[in-house]
């Protein structure tokens, strides 16, 4: 997946008098600017992903795409519009969570849930068609639980909610609500994103496994960017909101890796846009660390620097990098060392904060052998000259130090 997606910082314009909606300003420096196609970018067929059939606007929580249009206030009392549920029963376009008692021709009000579509003006768009905020929080928190359930592949649910979720948004951006209700539901499908950002990668197995994981980094970027936008739209004083910091810091996050190129102007340029309250926070501070440790080599502090800061969901982000950056540490220690004393695994698991046994196998796919000294240790013979990082990327290996996640990874 190409990590070098664009996304740019925007300054938001001030909130208006009401506080529940936004007057966009006619400058923008924080629009997402990712790529107009890649693997499979076009809808498909697959739970909601269909070519577009019913009325929603395009494009996510996006205040600068909508000063021009018309605002409406959504009368629509269901997750999805009595006239779409009836036209997709006929159709037989029901996702395997709407289908009632399993049949793929009818559905109900407590199972159907609004699609995603591209086309359509807000001036097509009729009111009873738009949910109303209570009912847009309520079908949110009835995608999420779907999260939980073991009946289906996460695939399956990853397909279902990606769709979903985007169709909320639309829903939001065609009244144009900015609230800390509305924030706190962006933030919880920034979550759904990164959450999904790791566990799509132990999919690799499945054909659409690459396509799906594109796709939903896609989304990320968009509904980050917006969800930065809310903040800055709803900011009354130099408070913060909560976990806004953390939010920030996904951003910054994600310039990791060694394929990755400048998201729209640089860092430092958009540090300036940020409050210093967030700027200053430690989880802030935790991820411009990351990131300068990750460019500069600094392989031990930045593994150590994971296992005591990371939360949950900024490991979800980093991990992806982590085994590049033992394959690093590897690198300097097979060309580094002295060659008459071959490395200890055990010393080596510490430092790569691997089990012993992964090491082993971690040593292997890059290309290099283990050996067995005269007390029975395994150790890494250095010098060796076949070293090189598998093709295919490396298999996921555990994270000695963040146990307190295990249950969520």
């Amino acid at each position: 997946m190409d990590r070098s997606r664009n996304f740019q910082r925007r300054n938001p314009s001030s909130s208006s008098s009401n506080s529940s909606r936004f007057t966009a300003s006619k400058s923008s420096n924080l629009v997402p600017s990712t790529p107009k196609s890649g693997p499979n970018t076009h809808d498909n067929t697959r739970h909601g992903r269909s070519r577009p059939r019913y009325s929603a606007p395009q494009g996510p929580h996006n205040p600068n795409d909508l000063s021009d249009l018309p605002t409406i206030v959504g009368t629509c009392p269901f997750m999805c519009p009595e006239g779409e549920r009836t036209q997709r029963e006929r159709l037989r376009d029901l996702a395997v969570f709407e289908r009632l008692n399993g049949n793929p021709a009818l559905s109900s009000p407590s199972l159907a849930v609004k699609k995603f579509c591209r086309t359509i003006t807000t001036k097509e768009m009729h009111k009873s068609d738009v949910r109303p905020l209570p009912v847009l929080v309520e079908t949110l928190n009835y995608l999420l639980k779907l999260l939980n359930s073991t009946e289906r592949s996460f695939e399956v649910i990853h397909d279902f909610v990606f769709d979903r979720t985007r169709s909320i948004r639309q829903d939001l951006s065609m009244q144009n609500i900015v609230n800390g209700e509305v924030i706190n539901m962006y933030q919880e499908m920034v979550k759904f994103h990164v959450i999904s950002h790791y566990k799509l990668r132990s999919c690799s197995n499945s054909q659409d496994a690459s396509s799906l994981h594109y796709l939903n980094m896609e989304q990320l970027t968009k509904t980050l960017t917006s969800l930065l936008d809310l903040y800055e739209a709803n900011r009354s004083s130099s408070s913060a909101c909560g976990n806004e910091a953390e939010f920030h810091s996904f951003y910054v996050l994600l310039h990791l890796g060694s394929k990755s190129q400048p998201m729209g102007e640089s860092l430092s340029l958009w540090f300036r846009h940020v409050p210093s309250l967030i700027i200053h926070s430690k989880e802030m501070r935790f991820a411009r660390d990351l990131l300068r440790f990750f460019r500069i080599g600094n392989y031990k502090r930045f593994l150590i620097a994971i296992a005591a800061e990371a939360s949950y969901l900024q490991y979800c982000i980093i991990e992806p990098y982590v085994n590049e950056v033992r394959a690093l540490a590897l690198s300097f220690i097979n060309n580094g060392a002295y060659k008459l004393h071959p490395y200890p695994l055990i010393h080596l698991a510490k430092l790569l904060m691997m089990e012993v046994s992964d090491v082993e196998s971690f040593c292997k796919a890059c290309g290099l052998e283990i050996c067995t000294d005269e007390q029975g240790n395994k150790v890494l013979p250095t010098k060796q000259t076949t070293f090189s990082c598998p093709k295919g990327g490396f298999q996921r290996y555990s994270f000695n130090g963040f146990g307190r996640f295990e249950k969520e990874l």
